[in-house]
């Protein structure tokens, strides 16, 4: 039997393996000096599978020593101008020499058949091939490193919360690190979830599934080193206990939203988890990724760089007209270009980035987007560490009097970022002269360690009670205030609930009303898309009232019957009450 396989079964290792079951015994394999070629050109280039179809070759030569085949080359090398047609020119010696074409590729196998040359399509296996890397990995691995005269080691845990672990303690030699990467190749073009997403000089990036494989070699790299990586925890949105508003502010498609946090944080489990939690509002979800490892549901579909550029991708994205996309790994100028424009165009985006802070987030637009477009392209940032989400920040465009400045003919264009939760301003994003300013803003002086706790012993009681607390915190303790109707709930029965949140935030908590003496009252904020509201006692209903920030009034009004005062956010009233809210201002209310 006379067989030519082209270089998609040599690369595979499918010639071998039909000599090891005997389905090509004493066969006549004849190798086209083209596919000798476009291997040796590919190994040249640093690509793996150009390695491994040598290495494949090699072992057909010590099958042949062995008797079990016989092995023969033929055909020339291609010149410069044939290097575009080896495939034309690997069946021109099956034709020739009167053999059975052997491919994995359908087309080059439907071309042979059309010239009429006998071929065989050998297509990918169903099985599983040998993967031996999966023997380095337990529950508890997040990634593993292997380099060459180096003894292998293991993150273990789980982001903000891992060790590195030594797996043992003799070094890994070239050859294993060799076999290791032929499986990974091998199992990559076999397995139908699997698929080489990056080839470049020097290394190959694999996705075996849920595993990233990066695969370095010099001289892109001093040593051959194969580092895996996969995600150990899948995560719904409601692990992260968010706020309804947070939600909604996801699940608004007109929002520009941007997920920071250093590498391993634990920002592309959360992506993925907005990802599924959108699809299940019934919303069209997409993904834009390089390489596409989100482990999302098997409706979304993820796209790769067309022709390795993104700028594809988004123009294929739009005609496909999707609710939402999720740009995983938004890095490099292009990528925010991508972003920004796919934003213009009214699609709803969620994008990844690698930032140590939120606002280093926001600065990474700076330059590659008009600043004053910015907000428009983005006005949440949720900052990730550790698989928590640390900080929420907001966008807002405005014309005023930078922070700190006092000429009234100062103002200017100006992006204040302010903390989601308290509406406080951080920081204020403008131009002075030709320099972009990043300037933070300090209201009040007060220690931002104790600030954070507060407004996260706030988020924690209002998973408890339907109104806003008043929290202060001194030393170990915090006094939390509530309307008295609250009280036996946030305690629960037996104390279980108080006992619960105590362990949950660390501190010892004192429970008080909100009520004072000399007829004033510290009422309960309640805060509505278009309203705030106070609520005091219905004992109160119909009694004048003036509402003070920090003891100075900011107006005064009537008490309604339920014991509240409605205030419209929009008014002249309301705008006093948002701004002393978000300045961290206590507020209270004193009886007429």
């Amino acid at each position: 039997m006379k067989i030519v396989p082209d270089t998609s079964v040599i690369v595979d290792g499918r010639i071998t393996e039909f000599v090891a079951e005997g389905r090509l015994a004493k066969a006549d394999v004849i190798i086209p000096v083209a596919a000798l070629a476009e291997l040796e050109h590919q190994a040249n280039m640093g690509r793996e599978t150009g390695i491994n179809g040598l290495n494949e070759l090699v072992e057909l030569q010590k099958l042949e020593k062995e008797g079990a085949i016989h092995l023969h080359f033929h055909g020339n090398y291609p010149t410069e101008e044939e290097r575009g047609r080896i495939d034309a020119m690997i069946r021109d010696v099956a034709e020739e020499v009167g053999a059975k074409l052997f491919t994995s590729d359908e087309v080059q196998a439907q071309v042979a058949r059309a010239k009429g040359i006998s071929t065989l399509y050998v297509p990918p296996l169903h099985e599983e091939p040998k993967l031996e890397i999966l023997n380095y990995f337990d529950e508890e691995t997040m990634s593993v490193h292997l380099r060459e005269g180096c003894t292998p080691f293991a993150k273990k845990g789980k982001p903000g919360n891992f060790s590195i672990v030594e797996l043992h303690d003799k070094p890994v030699t070239e050859k294993k690190l060799s076999e290791l990467t032929h499986q990974i190749i091998e199992y990559a073009n076999r397995d139908t979830d699997s698929f080489i997403e990056i080839e470049r000089k020097g290394v190959t990036v694999a996705q075996l599934g849920n595993m990233r494989v990066v695969i370095a070699r010099q001289p892109f790299a001093d040593k051959f080193e194969i580092t895996v990586t996969r995600p150990i925890v899948k995560l719904s949105l409601n692990d992260y206990n968010l706020d309804e508003e947070v939600k909604k502010r996801l699940s608004n498609y007109h929002r520009g939203i941007l997920v920071s946090g250093p590498p391993g944080s634990g920002k592309s489990t959360f992506s993925q988890a907005v990802a599924d939690y959108l699809y299940g509002l019934g919303a069209i979800v997409k993904t834009m990724e390089n390489p596409r490892d989100l482990q999302v549901r098997k409706e979304i579909t993820q796209y790769a760089p067309l022709e390795k550029k993104m700028e594809l991708t988004s123009d294929i994205l739009l005609l496909v007209r999707p609710d939402f996309v999720v740009f995983d790994e938004v890095r490099r100028g292009s990528d925010f270009r991508v972003f920004a424009d796919m934003r213009l165009a009214g699609v709803g985006l969620i994008g990844v980035t690698h930032a140590n802070r939120a606002i280093d987030a926001i600065q990474r637009l700076i330059g590659r987007v008009e600043l004053g477009m910015i907000p428009q392209v983005v006005d949440t940032v949720i900052h990730i560490v550790g698989g928590e989400i640390r900080e929420i920040l907001e966008l807002e465009f405005t014309v005023k009097v930078p922070h700190g400045m006092e000429e009234a003919d100062l103002s200017r264009p100006v992006i204040v970022v302010s903390n989601f939760y308290t509406k406080q301003p951080l920081y204020e994003i403008y131009t002075y002269g030709e320099q972009v300013v990043v300037m933070p803003v300090r209201e009040r002086e007060k220690n931002p360690l104790a600030h954070m706790a507060e407004q996260q012993l706030k988020r924690v009681i209002g998973r408890y009670v339907d109104t806003e607390a008043r929290v202060t915190i001194t030393g170990n303790q915090a006094n939390v205030y509530v309307d008295e109707g609250s009280i036996p709930y946030l305690i629960g029965r037996g104390g279980k609930t108080i006992s619960a949140i105590e362990r949950e935030v660390g501190i010892k908590i004192n429970i008080h009303p909100l009520t004072g003496d000399a007829g004033v009252i510290v009422p309960s904020v309640i805060k509505r898309k278009k309203d705030i509201i106070l609520r005091v006692e219905k004992r109160y209903g119909g009694r004048e009232a003036t509402v003070m920030a920090d003891g100075a009034p900011l107006f005064s009004g009537s008490i309604s019957a339920q014991g509240d005062i409605r205030i419209k956010r929009t008014s002249a009233a309301g705008k006093k009450v948002v701004r002393a809210i978000a300045e961290g201002a206590h507020l209270s209310i004193r009886i007429q």
